[in-house]
């Protein structure tokens, strides 16, 4: 996967727009970050994940999917390394960290 492609699957998600975050691009709904790209480098994107849904990827795809550091990686947010990255799976990922995002509070 390459940084556009991961950049053209996020801003596929309605209501999906692209800003800027500490020199990053971010992919907001509702104003709220669902991924970024360009941390730790060009050669990453993250997504803002559930930690259980955290731990399925990494379990399932070590090569690609890790914790972001410190307690943003406690919390969820997982690193994707792009170049071993299958698109169909950081897609998926894509959605359900948008999924967290577009949701409205208190609803399921």
């Amino acid at each position: 996967m390459t940084a556009a492609e991961f950049r053209r699957v996020a801003l596929r998600m309605p209501d999906a727009v692209e800003g800027a975050h500490m020199g990053h691009a971010d992919f907001r709904v509702n104003g709220k970050i669902f991924a970024t790209l360009g941390y730790p480098n060009s050669r990453h994107g993250v997504v803002m994940l559930a930690p259980e849904q955290q731990r399925e990827l990494i379990d399932a795809y070590p090569r690609v999917f890790v914790p972001a550091a410190g307690t943003w990686g406690e919390s969820g947010s997982t690193v994707v390394t792009l170049r071993e990255a299958d698109a169909e799976i950081v897609a998926e990922a894509i959605r359900a960290a948008w999924l967290r995002r577009a949701r409205k509070p208190g609803k399921r």
